[in-house]
């Protein structure tokens, strides 16, 4: 359960003033079950050994275990000043979750914002999402679940872009981004949008390391329609090379889902390219989802994700996946879930986030947990 503090003590102590319309809102979340897969590799390199099967303890089965707080100020007139902290942590380790630089953690690796809502909508500065991760989410019926999803399917073209999974600035899209300024919209006949713009701090190098994304989304009864587009500079260079402003990071995003009598249907399609060099890095990306939710307690989700690479048809793979989850009340929430990815070439779709497969292989995993929120 979130638990809500207010008082002027507490809140002297976080900002040095009291308000008697202010709150701080502490929540977070706990997720863990059993993984087995029945192959594995010590790295994204596309000629990585397979090591073989694993079971393991795994963290993150349906979304990530978080810690945060958040907190809201009233200033009249329908504005707000807002802030907001949030983490990853691993619950196997205790460990907090990775940040942009390589091998270094954080505690706020997701969220760190301050900013102002109104009727003009909501602006907010600091490390955030980036848009385009909602957009996906909401129009996938497996909900970017870190099992087998939109999710997992969009960071495997990242990997196969040649991320190395040791740090959160991948070279396609992103799912977070620092020093970031994103402006979302009022809703108006159903549709929001989001627009953001990461400036680098390069000096002599105004677009050196700069994010700009625009996303459009319509939301209308159980229809959900989303359109994203994420352009990056510099991301992912490699050791000691210098931000120059390369345009080397595009991701494009079209997504739908509609909801009727407990049935969830979808379907999306992404690219993701290096607009500087496409003979290194064009990739396409198909997916499909569909799920029952039974009663309100208990849902199906599955989906299936194609991806293919567009300067050789020898790589490609299809990702199938089937999961099943019971809440035990409002907090608490049962799961299982079972994937096949079919691999070829020098593709190594991932079924899991965080557990790599062996590339041009087909891989089997399957996992059970349980999700506490509080």
């Amino acid at each position: 359960m979130k638990r809500e503090i207010v008082g002027i003590g507490l809140l002297s102590l976080l900002s040095g003033s009291a308000h008697a319309q202010s709150s701080v809102t502490l929540y977070g979340a706990i997720d863990a079950g059993i993984l087995y897969q029945s192959s594995a590799a010590a790295s994204f390199s596309p000629t990585a050994p397979n090591t073989g099967k694993i079971v393991r303890y795994k963290d993150a089965g349906m979304h990530s275990s978080i810690w945060g707080m958040q907190g809201s100020e009233d200033l009249g007139g329908g504005y707000r000043a807002n802030f907001r902290l949030q983490g990853v942590f691993d619950s196997g380790s205790g460990k907090f979750g990775l940040s942009d630089t390589t091998g270094v953690g954080a505690a706020f690796n997701q969220i760190a914002t301050v900013g102002i809502s109104g009727p003009f909508g909501a602006v907010t500065i600091g490390r955030q999402f980036a848009p385009i991760i909602n957009a996906m989410s909401t129009t996938d019926a497996r909900e970017g679940h870190y099992f087998g999803s939109i999710l997992t399917a969009w960071i495997s073209i990242s990997a196969v872009s040649g991320w190395s999974g040791t740090n959160t600035n991948v070279p396609i899209g992103a799912l977070y981004d620092s020093n970031a300024i994103v402006y979302r919209s009022p809703k108006f006949a159903g549709m929001t949008l989001a627009l953001e713009y990461a400036p680098g701090g390069v000096a002599g190098q105004f677009q050196g390391g700069t994010r700009e994304s625009a996303v459009l989304q319509y939301a209308y009864g159980g229809l959900n329609l989303s359109a994203g587009y994420y352009n990056g500079h510099d991301t992912n260079l490699a050791p000691g090379v210098a931000p120059t402003g390369l345009d080397n990071n595009r991701l494009l995003y079209l997504g739908a889902l509609y909801r009727f009598n407990g049935f969830t249907v979808s379907g999306s399609f992404s690219s993701g390219k290096n607009p500087s060099n496409t003979g290194q890095t064009d990739l396409q990306l198909y997916s499909a989802g569909f799920g029952y939710r039974f009663f309100p307690a208990f849902q199906v989700t599955s989906g299936f994700y194609y991806m293919k690479d567009m300067n050789d048809s020898a790589n490609h793979s299809a990702l199938y996946v089937i999961g099943a989850d019971y809440s035990l009340s409002k907090q608490t929430q049962l799961y299982g879930q079972v994937g096949e990815v079919i691999n070829r070439g020098r593709m190594n779709q991932m079924i899991a986030y965080g557990q790599i497969v062996a590339p041009g292989v087909s891989t089997t995993a399957a996992m059970v947990g349980i999700r506490h929120s509080f």
